[in-house]
């Protein structure tokens, strides 16, 4: 795609929503599941405090959501928490948002593939013990769509999003019906007895009940991951561009919010039994449940239930939940490479992740997100509930620093504005953010509290190397930068006072005819032909060819009396360079372009170990001449190719 094509690959409100939502939607598949897993330790009385805690997961969304809002109004170049921070806080507060956020676009990759990994062995018998393979395989695949570019894997995306969002919104609608009209059966694992862990048999009393519940809510707000990704996109978006951000974001709101509340009612209304350890919390008749026992996430037990003597239904909300886990991953895949490419710009990571592919999206970060997540599914063998545990920290410290970035941001921005209508709205926003300030500061406080010893520590380390190198890769910048700013003696000797040309010489034949053409096409000051002497026959022969050519190129032989042939070369343009530093040297190196990669190994290695030493020489220049040898013939993919010996391709 051409780079004016940019302007077509903006993205409607009905496409963005699955582009940019899908992760915080299809958090409704685990969160849930995490908040029951949490409190079942406690023991089934515990399970009547899940409502409450995800009434507290939705208050935390909406105001998140309400806050970001103002962030888009405020920011809509695509930075968000990143530019955020920075414009407010510092470059510190940036780089450590920046760090957040990636690696937590990285779990988000690893959590939502595991989920729907787990999901799909829940319904394909044979995929159980192999759902690593099944995630790395479906990170590929959505790696390839993703590579299409925004627009192309949006659309790809939107149907399955809206097909999960109805089949969730009818599992919703027929369980209530079916409860208020008192035919809602109870779920398959009603039936079991959930006994508590020692250390809460006596339920959530005291200090333990109140870390329980603190743990359980900072589980279930896995849900809120996602919902920076809006403010990070918002250039992908039509115009008015900040207007359909915040739109997408107050949908975004009001449907996780009503799907999460709503599984957490019919999951207590079924007598839902899930359990962190089934086979040793779940009972029946006071035996423990069999070793071949699966246990059915929360979506499936409730689809089981519901749609009870229709078995398609079941599969059907299986099937579409994966998949949307699957897709939730493509947040991700649009939050990564957006804000690798602006760090990319800024100098915090490599320029190339600042690139657009040829289909306009950003291919090196996809890639580099996609290897990432993959490390991490196979590091934890695909099991959601241990990488759900190094979850949301990154995205509460870097909702927790952008929140804090605009309550400062709307504190500048009211001391020079006049307007009194406009200061009104200003007054009404930092209320907003300051609100989200306090409620993100609180539960990033309860998330590292209550899950540092349960593996967050690793997502602190990880934030904390990728901070460092961050840094390290800005010094490396800047450092270069000033090393090639130019000044007055730089000015000055912008050109040489005379230029030296060395062609290197292995044998008398077609390349090196080449490389002695160019070189006396470059009309050189100084011009010589140089070998190594390694062998003295080889030698006396090659001498005699030159002079029965009568070549007007004079021939220099170097001595080597340990055969060896890098260091004789690199010796004699250094003494070349030492005699007159103002000139430059040019050497030229005569190479085989070849059309296999074996055949590379049977040719070019003096040349290269040259080119590798004479890089390091300043006041040298390297020039490989290429001859193009028969096997090259179709290799460039460029039909009409001509060499300079007239053959074609």
């Amino acid at each position: 795609m051409r780079s004016e094509s940019l302007g077509h690959t903006l993205l409607p409100k009905r496409i963005a929503l699955p582009v940019f939502a899908s992760d915080a939607l299809s958090s409704v598949a685990y969160a849930p599941d995490e908040i029951l897993l949490t409190l079942s330790l406690a023991g089934v009385a515990a399970l009547a405090f899940s409502p409450w805690v995800g009434l507290a997961v939705v208050v935390v969304l909406l105001i998140v959501v309400a806050s970001y809002r103002q962030n888009v109004h405020a920011y809509p170049s695509g930075g968000g928490d990143y530019e955020v921070a920075t414009t407010n806080l510092g470059r510190s507060a940036g780089i450590g948002v920046a760090s957040a956020l990636l690696v937590d676009y990285v779990l988000t990759v690893a959590v939502s593939i595991s989920a729907a990994a787990q999901y799909a062995s829940a319904a394909i018998p044979a995929l159980r013990g192999n759902e690593a393979t099944a995630a790395v395989i479906a990170v590929a695949l959505l790696t390839l769509v993703n590579l299409r570019g925004v627009k192309e894997s949006g659309t790809a995306f939107a149907i399955p999003t809206y097909c999960y969002m109805a089949i969730v919104g009818a599992l919703v609608v027929t369980g209530a019906f079916r409860f208020f009209s008192g035919s809602l059966p109870k779920a398959q694992s009603a039936e079991f007895e959930l006994s508590a862990e020692a250390a809460f048999d006596q339920g959530l009393i005291g200090i333990g009940g109140a870390f329980l519940l603190a743990r359980a809510f900072a589980s279930g707000c896995a849900a809120l991951t996602g919902v920076e990704a809006i403010s990070n996109g918002v250039p992908a978006f039509r115009k008015p561009k900040s207007r359909n951000a915040a739109t997408t974001l107050l949908l975004l709101g009001t449907i996780s919010s009503t799907m999460i509340i709503s599984i957490l009612l019919l999951a207590q209304a079924t007598g839902v039994q899930f359990a962190e350890d089934p086979h040793s919390q779940l009972t029946l008749n006071g035996e423990p449940v069999s070793d071949h026992y699966v246990q059915i996430p929360v979506i499936g037990q409730l689809a089981e239930a519901v749609f009870s003597g229709f078995p398609p239904a079941f599969y059907a909300v299986s099937a579409v939940t994966g998949l949307i886990l699957v897709l939730a991953a493509n947040t991700a895949f649009n939050g990564f490479p957006v804000l690798g490419s602006i760090l990319g710009r800024d100098g915090y990571l490599p320029r190339q992740l600042h690139t657009r592919g040829d289909r306009l999206a950003f291919s090196n970060g996809i890639i580099t997100l996609a290897i990432a997540a993959i490390v991490l599914i196979i590091a934890f063998d695909a099991e959601t509930t241990r990488l759900i545990q190094l979850y949301i920290v990154g995205v509460f410290v870097s909702f927790t620093l952008s929140q804090l970035g605009m309550l400062r941001h709307w504190t500048r921005e009211l001391r020079t504005e006049p307007n009194p209508e406009v200061r009104s709205r200003m007054k009404r926003s930092r209320v907003v953010n300051g609100m989200g300030f306090a409620l993100t500061g609180t539960v990033l406080i309860i998330v590292l509290a209550t899950k540092f010893t349960h593996g967050a520590w690793i997502t602190i380390l990880a934030m904390g190397v990728l901070f460092v190198l961050m840094q390290g890769i800005r010094k490396h910048y800047d450092r270069v930068r000033d090393e090639l700013a130019l000044d007055d003696v730089s000015a000055a000797r912008a050109l040489p006072s005379r230029v030296h040309a060395i062609v290197l010489v292995s044998k008398v034949h077609k390349p090196t005819m080449r490389a002695l053409s160019y070189a006396r096409a470059a009309r050189p000051n100084v011009l010589e032909a140089v070998t190594v002497g390694v062998d003295r026959e080889d030698i006396e022969g090659l001498v005699a060819q030159w002079e029965a050519l009568d070549l007007p190129v004079p021939l220099r032989i170097l001595d080597s009396p340990f055969r060896e042939i890098t260091r004789p070369v690199l010796k004699y343009v250094r003494s070349v360079h030492r005699e007159s530093p103002r000139d430059l040297v040019i050497v030229y190196i005569p190479e085989y372009v070849v059309g296999h990669w074996w055949e590379q190994l049977l040719h070019n290695q003096s040349a290269l170990r040259l080119k590798g030493s004479l890089l390091f020489t300043p006041g040298v220049v390297v020039a490989s001449v290429p001859w193009q040898l028969a096997s090259t013939q179709g290799q460039t993919g460029l039909e009409g190719d001509t060499f300079m010996d007239g053959r074609r391709l």
